[in-house]
């Protein structure tokens, strides 16, 4: 026969009340040390359970964002490119863009950190509570293209429509085809006024045309899409990657 304890143990498991059952009797005996009354018990356990909630809904918000290596803003070396706007980029960690459905692009050379902002941005919109997806422009044309193939591309349109934040990473360091452009073009057109994107490129706006196979119509098309409610975020200087190839040559 189960213990009184064993049945609230039993009970608790039932509803998902996790932090309840690993704290209620330790808290039960504090509260009659500490004369506390039964409102004060049962809030301080209402407290612990909501937070292991919020912290479990964060850790499952970045693991579903797939972020391939979480950044911090904290790590940025603001020191390292020769031109950035830090207040800039500072004002967008308070995410007011996502609420207000707009986009981010970040235009730099290689090694700059564009791709380290994009990830600590993704990082933050999820422990802020936007559902967030980071991807490279070449994983969402390769998963849609797959899609199309076997009749399934409305299903997984959907990936990249859906969440609130849409961080497509490395745009222009490969060509694009025809069908990849129609691709991307139909995300950033469904994500039009809807949902926020931000777009890591190594190409200015001048030269989308060749990243999109000089098809004119679409480029023109995303553009339009992209930079209508749009900050533009250029860093320029030397490839931190590359910055001590002089002394090793």
């Amino acid at each position: 026969m189960l213990k009184p304890n064993e049945i609230i143990e039993q009970k608790l498991d039932y509803l998902k009340l996790a932090f309840f059952k690993e704290n209620i009797f330790k808290q039960a005996r504090v509260a009659a040390e500490k004369q506390l009354d039964h409102l004060s018990f049962v809030t301080e356990l209402i407290d612990g359970e909501t937070a292991l909630r919020q912290s479990r809904a964060v850790e499952r918000r970045i693991r579903n964002a797939k972020i391939p290596c979480p950044k911090s803003l904290d790590q940025f070396r603001w020191g390292h490119p020769d031109k950035i706007n830090r207040q800039l980029i500072e004002n967008l960690f308070h995410l007011n863009f996502i609420e207000n459905r707009e986009n981010v692009v970040f235009l730099s050379s290689c090694g700059l950190g564009k791709s380290h902002i994009a990830s600590a941005l993704a990082a933050t919109a999820c422990k802020k509570g936007f559902n967030t997806l980071f991807t490279t422009a070449v994983d969402i044309i390769n998963n849609l293209s797959a899609a199309k193939a076997v009749y399934n591309l409305d299903k997984i349109l959907k990936r990249y429509t859906t969440p609130q934040l849409l961080i497509i990473d490395e745009l222009g360091y490969l060509p694009i085809d025809k069908l990849g452009a129609d691709l991307l073009f139909q995300v950033v057109s469904k994500r039009y006024e809807h949902g926020s994107i931000v777009i890591t490129s190594n190409r200015p706006f001048k030269k989308w045309g060749e990243i999109f196979n000089n098809d004119n119509i679409v480029t023109s098309a995303i553009l339009d899409r992209i930079i209508h409610h749009c900050q533009v975020v250029l860093i320029e200087g030397q490839s931190y990657r590359m910055k001590d190839k002089d002394k090793i040559q």
